[in-house]
């Protein structure tokens, strides 16, 4: 039986109370009458009351008091009837038991789909459940046998103690399984109401408090004339810049491989980058560049200098549009000036960030981690962020300029160019191009590099205090070679140099380093300490060629 209201009036239900079931006192008689004791079930209420007389009450003896008047929420007294034994309800409600137990234990029972069975004397079947109770007069109290309990409603709890559940909890009627539907659209459609409703309230507290609050914003002017990027700005400088820089794809033989950064170096498609980038691709690898605008050429090596960390490639199939990046003069470069450097850090191409120029002449000697040599140079220091993925790319200046090649960086847990990819903490450090630009122009000329020596062996230990010629040379070798450079300038092991020119030297990677930074036949003037006496010499560079010795 459905407990909603489908618009039909419907006369009181009985106000017999259910008889407690069997072995429960019976209740002791009352001079008024009083709602339902507590765990008691109520059949649903009628919303029409039956007819009444002319003054307006119900006719005498019409019926008992009314069971529902007032009906006492567990926990709550009971209270008294109002005259006459009936109140008027405004909302018609369905009466559902709540049991002491949680959903899912016993004693926790859901209302089921099947309708009610009527108790027993309160309504035939197919008759009015709301009826005056004309078949069955509750017995006299005390009267032996008690009469049957009423059947249990499929909305009792069968199973709570006492047979009636153990509280009374006001709620709205489950749907059936058939309207279940309506209910999940009615809700739906509240929810939307209802948001719909507080939209509407938050537009209209917001267009008041516009309204009572003064604020005027100003808007920037977005012509063309405004938005334009003057020449020396980052922006303008990084537009100009970008589709002349590539991100490289290096994959070895192996399946080794990574992601680095070139640039244009000329018209001929040749592209300067560094060896690490490059290196495990150079013998049976793929490589490929990529443009800022996404297109991508395969390329091959043309030379690498493992020492200098520079190397070539050249594309295939090179555009015919190919704009270099201009080359400045890393010698005028000054401490302060602005930088900006491009590249791909952790695979992230066409990156640009910016900085200074921190320090010039800083000596680095940095590796890939691997079992490859040092690679050794007298950097241009910034703290523009470079990161993994930046190696190759151009470092500029405020003009656009390439003043130098990025390299290697140094990070908190990791020495330079240590296997770890930690990120940068500002300091990066960029080969200058004057010296990447020779490096370039042998390696696309000869393919091999051509290194300045000065003919010795050194300490690679930083002991701070200058370069030392060891004691015996790699593999067993004379640490001084005949009639090499040094040797002709007087020069013997243990001689510590502490200048070259005026240079301060104070180690061998930093005497490497500053060494490369000439060409083989340059004269320089060397500085060094014998038993504790200073003396100096002049020695002509020779070279080596090749990355072998």
């Amino acid at each position: 039986m459905s407990t909603e209201n489908e618009g039909n009036p419907v006369p009181p239900a009985p106000s017999a109370p259910p008889v407690p079931p069997s072995g429960s006192p019976a209740p002791a008689p009352h001079s008024q009458a009083a709602g339902p004791a507590q765990g008691e079930t109520l059949p649903p209420r009628p919303d029409t009351p039956p007819a009444r007389g002319a003054e307006g009450t119900p006719p005498p003896g019409a019926y008992p008091a009314d069971p529902y008047a007032d009906a006492p929420h567990p926990g709550a007294a009971h209270q008294d009837s109002a005259p006459g034994g009936y109140q008027e309800a405004p909302e018609r409600r369905a009466a559902v038991l709540a049991t002491s137990g949680a959903p899912g234990t016993p004693g926790a029972h859901e209302h089921t789909q099947g309708a009610p069975a009527p108790a027993p004397g309160l309504a035939p079947p197919g008759g009015d459940p709301y009826a005056a109770p004309h078949a069955a007069v509750p017995p006299p109290v005390g009267a032996w046998p008690p009469p049957p309990p009423p059947a249990v409603p499929t909305y009792a709890d069968a199973g709570g103690a006492g047979g009636w559940g153990a509280a009374y909890e006001s709620a709205e009627h489950k749907p059936r399984g058939g309207r279940r539907g309506g209910l999940l659209a009615a809700v739906t459609a509240a929810a939307l109401f209802a948001g719909a409703l507080g939209g509407g309230v938050g537009y209209w507290a917001a267009e008041r408090n516009d309204e009572s609050v003064d604020s005027t914003t100003v808007s920037a002017s977005d012509t063309p004339a405004d938005l334009k990027r003057d020449p020396g700005t980052v922006s303008n400088i990084a537009a100009t810049a970008l589709p002349s820089v590539v991100t490289i794809d290096a994959k070895g033989g192996g399946g080794e491989g990574g992601t680095g950064t070139g640039f244009i170096y000329d018209k001929q498609g040749h592209i300067l980058t560094n060896n690490h980038v490059v290196a495990s691709a150079a013998e049976g690898g793929q490589l490929s560049v990529t443009f800022s605008n996404g297109k991508k050429y395969d390329a091959e090596v043309i030379g690498r200098a493992q020492g200098y960390d520079v190397a070539v490639l050249k594309m295939k199939n090179a555009p015919s549009d190919l704009k270099p990046l201009p080359l400045g003069n890393s010698d005028k470069v000054a401490v302060g000036d602005s930088t900006i450097a491009i590249g791909a850090p952790f695979g992230l191409s066409n990156t640009v960030t910016t900085g200074i120029v921190s320090a010039k002449d800083r000596p680095v000697a940095s590796s890939d981690g691997g079992n490859s040599k040092a690679s050794y140079m007298s950097a241009l220091q910034t703290d523009a962020s470079i990161n993994p993925g930046n190696s190759g790319g151009p470092l500029l200046d405020a003009r656009g300029a390439v003043i130098g090649v990025n390299s290697a960086i140094q990070s908190a847990g990791s020495g330079l160019g240590g296997a770890g990819q930690a990120g940068s903490i500002g300091l990066g450090f960029a080969i200058p191009v004057n010296q990447a630009t020779e490096v370039a122009q042998t390696l696309i000329r000869t393919g091999q590099p051509v290194y300045a020596v000065i003919g010795a062996s050194v300490s690679l230990q930083e002991s701070g205090g200058g370069a030392t010629i060891t004691q015996e040379g790699a593999g067993g070798s004379d640490p001084v070679s005949p009639n090499g450079p040094a040797a002709k300038a007087g020069l013997q092991p243990g001689d510590v140099i502490t200048k070259l020119d005026d240079t301060v030297i104070d180690s061998g990677p930093t005497l490497i380093g500053e060494i490369w930074t000439h060409q083989p036949g340059d004269s320089v003037k060397i500085t060094y300490e014998r038993d504790g006496k200073e003396r100096t010499a002049n020695l002509v560079l020779g070279e080596r060629k090749g990355d072998s010795g």
